[in-house]
């Protein structure tokens, strides 16, 4: 019985898949720092307009210089006539590290048991060895949120850079507690409640966040009189939210939970981002008078109501954006997070236009998170997370040629090229008849 665990343990270790490890000719190319410099691109800072027949060299993780005329002594040079650099892209709200097979409850780890756990943080549940991780940052994608959900107060989300081998290392400086807002309407198509019952349903829900929050106040007192506190951690998570040491971040999509979401915050003096928003273009008057920033997203979905137009989704961010209201995107996604740029594609097509669009998948999350010194554009002395491409990356033609995360450049394979490559000229092939 000995014997055969520890077989059963070898294979399972042989078959873990390596931290952003590309095997090119039999051997494995680990991710790798240093000196570069890479040379002769049109450079798309996204704050700083648009520079041609520029140079951007990183050192130590950072950005140390952006501009035509730099030293190249000690750096390795990167030739990227003819392509463009970029900043890379942040998605706004993933599962992305908290799942690798949806359909495989085993490796599900977004939610737990309970419907106030706010303590329960993402950013322990993390993945490194994700193959999903690999798929996403070769399409431009280097920072995502990764968000918890499942219950009023399902945990805490964690901003992460898609390269490092434990989640500590992966961390990006930010994190939040995530709250579902109750709904007043129903839960989908199969929801038979009458309209009386969804209802007091809402209201019954509604009164729960209440009392909780007002726990959590009484609690965040008692502990500021130095009263002896029981071990209570939903309550010490929620304390920091009204204390103003983390952000809360609140999932509501109906236009009237939107309102009631405004409603229920005004006066508590907390810092507030409404994620999902998928009717804000109902109420994007009232969410610019409220100052509350959005992540919006999906944008490639159906529309809420079967009376809505196909194309409201797509046009959300646009609508929002024209309000007043400062947007960054995300795919609500764990498998499919790669997406990220053809999100932005769509929403940038039906009015938020393209300057915007990229705003909303750097700059913008970067801001909304408070980690814009180190995120979200091409500037020198923020962290050297960086794309290359060979054209804009929000149209399908264009391919990512070099990725840098913490100023790592990161070997461009995944499970789905290796697969590729290993199908793509057979050998042995097929024998004939």
């Amino acid at each position: 019985m000995k014997r055969i665990l520890v077989l059963f343990c070898m294979t399972w270790i042989a078959l873990l898949p390596s931290v952003g490890m590309a095997q090119i000719d039999g051997q494995f190319v680990k991710p790798r720092t240093g000196k570069f410099i890479l040379k002769n691109a049109t450079v798309v800072t996204v704050t700083k307009g648009t520079l041609s027949n520029a140079s951007v060299l990183l050192e130590n993780g950072k950005i140390i210089g952006v501009g035509a005329s730099l030293p190249t002594e000690g750096a390795e040079v990167i030739d990227c006539s003819g392509l463009f650099i970029y900043p890379g892209m942040i998605d706004g709200g993933t599962r992305l590290g908290l799942v690798e097979v949806s359909s495989v409850p085993e490796t599900v780890d977004y939610s737990d048991v309970g419907n106030v756990t706010p303590n329960m943080q993402a950013l322990t549940t993390v993945n490194p060895n994700s193959e999903a991780i690999g798929v996403t940052r070769v399409s431009g994608v280097t920072t995502v949120l990764t968000v918890p959900s499942g219950g009023l107060f399902p945990g805490t989300a964690a901003l992460i850079n898609l390269n490092g081998y434990t989640p500590d290392q992966m961390y990006g400086g930010f994190k939040a507690v995530a709250m579902t807002f109750p709904s007043s309407g129903r839960r989908g198509r199969f929801d038979r409640r009458s309209e009386e019952e969804i209802k007091k349903d809402g209201e019954k829900a509604l009164k729960e966040a209440n009392e909780i929050w007002d726990n959590a106040k009484s609690y965040l007192e008692l502990k500021n009189s130095g009263a002896e506190l029981s071990y209570f951690p939903e309550m010490e998570q929620l304390s920091k939210v009204i204390s103003g040491e983390l952000p809360l971040l609140i999932e509501v999509n109906a236009a009237s939970d939107i309102l009631s979401a405004i409603q229920w915050v005004e006066g508590k003096n907390i810092k507030v981002i409404f994620t999902g928003i998928a009717e804000g273009w109902r109420v994007a008057e009232q969410l610019a008078k409220a100052k509350i920033p959005v992540v919006t997203g999906p944008v490639q979905d159906l529309p809420t109501r079967a009376s809505d137009r196909y194309d409201t989704p797509y046009a959300n961010a646009g609508m929002l954006a024209k309000a007043g209201v400062k947007v960054a995107l995300r795919t609500d996604e764990e498998e499919n997070v790669r997406n990220l740029p053809f999100h932005a594609a769509f929403a940038a097509a039906y009015g938020l236009g393209k300057e915007e669009a990229w705003k909303a998948v750097t700059i913008n999350p970067a801001e909304i998170f408070g980690v814009a010194d180190q995120y979200g554009s091409v500037e020198v002395g923020k962290k050297a997370n960086l794309i290359v491409s060979t054209g804009d990356p929000f149209e399908t033609r264009s391919q990512i040629l070099h990725v840098f995360i913490d100023g790592y450049r990161i070997p461009l394979s995944n499970r789905h090229i290796r697969l590729y490559q290993e199908f793509l000229e057979r050998s042995p092939g097929l024998k004939a008849n």
